[in-house]
């Protein structure tokens, strides 16, 4: 996966836990977790910078080779998201659900969305987590259908964020590690 994806999925990750990170998490609680994310976002960030500088990562894989990262496949599994968001809204709104529940559906999609490109990819490591926010989507959903309802936003959307967080710090210090030095010059 590309550092651009995993920034992609960096600030969507910070995205997920600055918006949920509210109560019924206590606010301090909240605050550090929504600093967490803060950081994890920088360094991710510094660790992308580094490693671009460094001339990217290694040569790609014998399997990666001739994978095009964000080619017609890209686009059609993101169109497919598109789609998902609005229908999936759309009947949440005509059941009358409990408006936790969008970020529950939203979770589930985006993890279901991981799924190709796992294969569009041959990057097999987003399967880790397109099958956590998938899981976190679906027991939002669940969750939302109970009393438990007001934990939904923490489940499906502050988890999910750092799932995504984590995911791309991976990305990001697995590119810097891949990335070839630049050879220091001697006077």
């Amino acid at each position: 996966m590309p550092i651009l994806g995993g920034l992609i999925a960096a600030v969507f990750g910070t995205v997920f836990v600055m918006v949920n990170a509210n109560e019924p998490l206590n606010p301090t609680v909240g605050l550090i977790v929504r600093v967490l994310a803060g950081l994890a976002l920088a360094s991710f960030l510094i660790m992308g910078v580094l490693a671009l500088r460094r001339g990217l990562a290694a040569p790609p894989s014998a399997e990666a080779k001739g994978a095009t990262w964000f080619g017609v496949r890209y686009w059609l599994v993101v169109v497919g998201e598109l789609v998902l968001f609005a229908a999936g809204s759309a009947v949440l709104r005509l059941l009358d659900a409990p408006p936790q529940t969008g970020v529950a559906w939203v979770a589930f999609v985006v993890g279901i969305h991981f799924i190709p490109f796992a294969s569009i990819w041959h990057e097999r490591s987003i399967l880790v987590p397109a099958y956590v926010l998938t899981a976190l989507g679906v027991l939002g959903l669940i969750m939302a259908l109970t009393s438990a309802v007001a934990w939904t936003p923490i489940v499906s959307g502050v988890l999910s964020g750092l799932t995504l967080l984590t995911g791309s710090l991976y990305v990001s210090s697995r590119s810097l590690r891949s990335a070839p030095a630049k050879a220091s010059s001697a006077a």
